[in-house]
């Protein structure tokens, strides 16, 4: 399991990028915050879907419809793992 909470914007966005280029095949120099994932990558719909299932499996977390459905380039997926992130760690500090 992936621990988002524990990685910088930075580290989340080589992740991501990693991730982008195995799942859909892209050229991982070729990306970068600012790459949509409709226009510049070519992601559809249901390519979209599998990727929120994948950080879904990798990350133990589940991005919101509402989250989900305003992403539209690396950055944005970035910010919507910060969110998530951020929102575990309070519960995190409680539970300890």
């Amino acid at each position: 399991m992936v621990r988002i909470e524990d990685m910088s914007r930075d580290e989340l966005f080589v992740w991501v990028a990693d991730l982008l280029a195995e799942m859909f095949e892209l050229d991982r120099d070729a990306l970068s915050p600012a790459s949509n994932l409709y226009s510049d990558l070519d992601i559809d719909s249901i390519d979209a879907v599998d990727l929120a299932v994948k950080l879904k499996q990798m990350t133990g977390k589940r991005l919101q419809p509402e989250v989900f459905k305003t992403i539209r380039t690396i950055e944005d997926v970035v910010t919507a793992l910060v969110g998530l992130g951020e929102a575990q760690a309070p519960a995190e500090a409680q539970a300890a």
